[in-house]
């Protein structure tokens, strides 16, 4: 059965507009794009959607999340001047504090801001990765779910290695088309050098993507390069010894072998010339997340030389406990305007990495993050018809530097409608936004020892 999608506009990519268009969907894929005219003659007997004063876009994708921390959106602000406190209380309050199920509701309800912001995939990194899997599910988004593994105490990481594969193995028998597997060793200051090397070789060996934090923070710089800084002394206190390599963090990921996987880095903020070159030769990934990173003040990834040196880079929100809003529309312009301080980074070039980019460095090239015909039907439909962008000369433009995920009134995923008409199609959410508030009760800053 055809069903047919129809706007004022129908931006197939950043360089490709279609005015008055539509786009023709069979099952999880597009048959289909065209003007309306030459759609709704083409099929006559199907079903028509219209939206004036629209835009379809292309699904919009978020390259690295934590879903299952959307309930400590706003708990940490007090501890974001000290890196190494905010990640002991994050984890104390995730270890301690939530149940499996206070975990499965946060990625749920994370699930939700991400459809009805327009992200129709995400790279999901989760310590819970099973509960993640089922939020997605559950809500009906796209994603790769990256198992994560830590383990800074060499003489664990076998044991710890063994952990994620049996992990892994779970995460691929509850695996769909929609919703796949990959693993994330967190962090070159978590994730010991052995245990690095045996993800990096289970990761290749099994065809699995690899996520993980890099170059993200001076107190990792310290680490890597020089021994000292609080992470230095955080693994001295527990009597973890450190060998330092005396290189930046993405040479000392090259040299152990984890970028032979063409990982998808989140962060890369502090990177040199050498590292860029390193990061192209070696066809790494970057998801770039500007938001986080200001908040935090660890500085600012250098993305106009990545898309320069037309390196594989994506958009990520990071967690809502460091962003506070899961919102791809208001990363781009972010990302977008900050750049412009070390060149111009335009509407289109933006547009391009929160689509077709972010596709690309989740694998996904070609499947989605395009409107072609033979692509999964992955799409959003965004109202521009807003106080706050009305006229419209270029539609890429308001989508870009005056649209927020407020604005987007549908989303579609594998042809399936998961957010339409102001709710989630799938789930329950006032139950959702109930729980959500029982469990931030849990967490309540005084409970926190």
């Amino acid at each position: 059965m055809i069903t047919i999608y129809t706007a004022s506009w129908l931006l197939q990519s950043a360089s490709s507009q279609i005015e008055n268009g539509a786009l023709a969907i069979e099952g999880a894929n597009i048959v289909a794009v065209g003007s309306r005219q030459f759609i709704t003659e083409k099929f006559p007997t199907a079903s028509v959607h219209e939206f004036p004063e629209s835009a379809i876009i292309p699904g919009l994708i978020n390259t690295h999340t934590h879903l299952e921390l959307t309930v400590m959106r706003g708990y940490l602000e007090n501890e974001e001047v000290d890196f190494f406190a905010w990640l002991r209380k994050l984890t104390i309050a995730r270890k301690e504090l939530m149940t499996p199920d206070d975990i499965r509701v946060s990625a749920t309800w994370g699930a939700c801001e991400a459809v009805r912001s327009g992200i129709t995939c995400v790279g999901d990194a989760s310590d819970s990765a099973a509960m993640s899997m089922l939020a997605l599910k559950e809500v009906g988004l796209r994603g790769i779910v990256f198992q994560e593994s830590f383990g800074p105490e060499p003489s664990l990481a076998y044991h710890h290695f063994e952990e994620l594969k049996t992990k892994v193995a779970n995460l691929r028998e509850a695996a769909n088309e929609v919703v796949r597997v990959g693993v994330s060793p967190h962090a070159a200051y978590t994730v010991c050098s052995s245990q690095l090397e045996l993800i990096a070789e289970f990761s290749q060996a099994e065809n699995l993507p690899l996520m993980m934090h890099a170059a993200e923070s001076a107190a990792e710089d310290s680490l890597i390069r020089d021994g000292c800084g609080i992470f230095a002394d955080g693994l001295a206190k527990r009597n973890i010894h450190w060998s330092t390599p005396g290189v930046s963090p993405i040479q000392y990921l090259r040299k152990i072998g984890v970028l032979e996987t063409r990982p998808l880095l989140a962060h890369c903020i502090r990177v040199d010339e050498k590292d860029i070159d390193t990061l192209a030769e070696t066809k790494s990934r970057i998801a770039h997340c500007p938001k986080s990173n200001a908040k935090f003040g660890h500085g600012r990834a250098p993305f106009a030389r990545f898309l320069a040196e037309r390196l594989d880079v994506g958009l990520g929100s990071d967690s809502v406990a460091s962003n506070n809003t899961c919102d791809i529309l208001e990363e781009s312009r972010y990302a977008a305007l900050t750049a412009r301080t070390d060149a111009r980074v335009s509407a289109e070039q933006v547009f391009s990495v929160a689509t077709v980019g972010g596709a690309s460095c989740l694998g996904l090239g070609g499947a989605t993050g395009q409107l072609e015909a033979g692509a999964q039907a992955d799409f959003a439909v965004i109202s521009l018809n807003g106080v706050h962008q009305v006229p419209i000369y270029d539609p890429v433009v308001p989508v870009i530097f005056s649209s927020s995920g407020r604005d987007v009134v549908m989303t579609v995923v594998a042809g399936k409608e998961v957010f339409r008409d102001g709710h989630v199609v799938n789930v329950d959410e006032e139950r959702l936004r109930a729980r959500m508030r029982e469990i931030a009760a849990t967490l309540e800053p005084m409970q926190f020892k």
